[in-house]
């Protein structure tokens, strides 16, 4: 993820609900692992360029004005990267429903939502690093 830059815009405005993210993915990028919610919804929407939508083992290619959500706890993993050499710009909105869980089913990762906000990451079983 060394190649992406996240403005956390509705942090500014002190939104507790959702998060809007300003997310740029320079060529070579990818937004995170291929992952997925169990209770928190998100939704993208290309503001430039033209990343790869990985959705499980689906690849698809997004163009500006293109948009796609994932609905928390269907077990839907998605991804974006950018195999392109221009610049990717989205923004990625998402709810802040406490008690999360995010999955990464092609690593061996499991990230849990502890109750002051912060992230905790284990393996799968949920056993410690």
């Amino acid at each position: 993820m060394e190649a992406r830059s996240k403005r956390k815009l509705a942090d500014r405005f002190e939104i507790e609900n959702f998060g809007v993210n300003l997310t740029e993915l320079a060529p070579g990028g990818m937004s995170a692992l291929l992952h997925h919610h169990t209770k928190q919804d998100e939704f993208i929407y290309i503001v430039s360029g033209t990343p790869t939508l990985l959705i499980n083992e689906q690849e698809y290619l997004l163009n500006p004005a293109d948009c796609m959500g994932f609905k928390a706890g269907d077990g839907v993993a998605h991804q974006l990267i950018n195999r392109t050499k221009e610049l990717v710009v989205y923004l990625e909105i998402g709810d802040r429903t406490p008690g999360d869980e995010v999955n990464y089913p092609n690593n061996d990762l499991k990230g849990t939502q502890l109750e002051d906000g912060a992230w905790s990451f284990t393996h799968q079983d949920s056993c410690p690093y």
